[in-house]
């Protein structure tokens, strides 16, 4: 009688750990589009300032790092018809970028 009780006890607490799980793996929070397009955008742009301070605005690293912030923003704008502007820390939604707006 008592090994039936512990074997009751072992499935509600299993049972219950299986709900706790599968509440919290599909309570999550999606990861929006639009906070990719900004972290990727922000993370680029910093290269860019970085690649400018160590090699020069005219260097092959700024010029790597200008091109993928071009592209980056390229891909937002075709996701949601807006882009992050790091520098001004606001969405903008009018394609109006300049490809060269970090040559210095």
């Amino acid at each position: 009688m008592q090994n039936r009780s512990k074997i009751r006890s072992a499935i509600k607490v299993a049972t219950a750990m299986a709900a706790l799980a599968g509440f919290l793996a599909f309570s999550s929070t999606p990861v929006r589009a639009d906070d990719d397009c900004q972290r990727n955008i922000a993370k680029i742009d910093h290269n860019l300032h970085e690649a400018i301070e160590h090699h020069g605005p005219n260097s092959k690293q700024a010029d790597h790092w200008r091109h993928e912030l071009a592209e980056q923003r390229e891909r937002c704008w075709k996701a949601d018809h807006r882009w992050w502007d790091e520098d001004g820390h606001r969405w903008r939604t009018d394609h109006d970028w300049d490809d060269h707006d970090h040559d210095h």
